[in-house]
């Protein structure tokens, strides 16, 4: 099955689903049309699953039907072996709802997944790599702003870093949503779960988006996308929104070309940033709030300050 659903073919049916009859694939279909509305998870849920009923098809299962406990307890040992405890915890929990999803729709008798336990992981720290508030400068300096592609990277970095923005947040801002408040310039956000933030920019963020905005003389499309693609040739702005690939293969070019030989990529910003704030003295609290975290327990997987008291402890070695 392929990552993202057709959802208007029939052809996208895996096999066993289809061999289940109408009923049980437009129970599937359904699950991740109507009970699925984040993109992402709906992309990460299709893979797995595919994946799964792939693997189904090939041991002999005949049908969606005929899925037991073993099968997915077989599957997610294998996963184990080639994947991290978090990649097989998300794959296991695609296929728990799924099955939660088709046994309330009396598709199939009971979840075969419900009994079967993931791998046990826990952590207190991200993994997201980070970079430095000299890096992060740098990084920001390096960019030309001549052109209209330079304005734009520019802003949409800063936009991530001076914001706590999410790259999904990002890449779906319209014109309008940089406005100005009380003599300042703010940003709404569209973050996950429907959640609307607004948040005050930073000084510099504020010099960057009217650049950005001027510049390019998108200003007055306030319905259009604010993040846009460059038309080919011609080193404009077109109308397509940009996606979340292509910004992830700009700040990749942009660390590059900087000398940064950190493999950062959009969540970055959001890490240093969040550290950076903490390093000011500013509170786990407020760096919630600012990054629209339900909980500062969440916000504690970005902060690495204790990375640098450790760097310091082994430069104590003396051999």
């Amino acid at each position: 099955m392929n990552q993202t659903l057709t959802l208007s073919s029939p052809q996208s049916l895996p096999t066993l689903v289809a061999s289940a009859g109408e009923r049980a694939g437009t129970r599937f279909l359904e699950f991740f049309a109507s009970n699925i509305r984040n993109p992402n998870t709906r992309r990460a849920y299709a893979h797995a699953v595919g994946e799964f009923l792939a693997w189904c098809a090939q041991a002999g299962v005949g049908s969606i039907t005929a899925v037991q406990p073993l099968h997915v307890a077989t599957w997610i040992e294998l996963q184990t072996q080639t994947l991290s405890a978090p990649t097989v915890k998300q794959h296991l929990a695609a296929i728990r709802h799924l099955f939660d999803w088709l046994a309330t729709g009396q598709v199939v008798p009971h979840n075969p997944a419900a009994s079967v336990r993931g791998p046990s992981h826990t952590t207190r720290k991200g993994k997201t790599p980070v970079l430095d508030a000299t890096e992060a400068r740098q990084l920001l300096d390096s960019i030309d702003v001549s052109t209209p592609i330079g304005l734009r990277d520019r802003a949409l970095i800063g936009l991530m870093e001076f914001s706590f923005a999410r790259i999904g947040a990002a890449v779906t801002m319209r014109v309008e949503d940089v406005y100005v408040q009380n003599r300042r310039l703010w940003v709404r956000l569209r973050e996950k779960r429907g959640k609307r933030h607004e948040m005050p920019c930073h000084h510099t963020l504020e010099v960057y988006l009217h650049a950005y905005l001027d510049g390019t003389g998108i200003a007055v499309d306030l319905k259009r996308s604010l993040f846009r693609t460059i038309r080919r040739g011609t080193g404009q702005l077109s109308e397509t929104p940009l996606p979340q690939a292509n910004a992830y293969a700009m700040v990749r070019r942009r660390a590059l070309a900087a000398g940064i030989d950190t493999k950062i990529g959009n969540h970055t910003f959001r890490a240093t940033c969040i550290t950076a704030y903490l390093k000011s003295g500013g509170t786990l609290e407020n760096a919630a709030a600012m990054a629209n975290h339900a909980s500062t327990r969440t916000t504690q997987l970005y902060d690495r300050r204790s990375g640098d008291v450790s760097l310091d402890e082994v430069e104590r070695i003396r051999v």
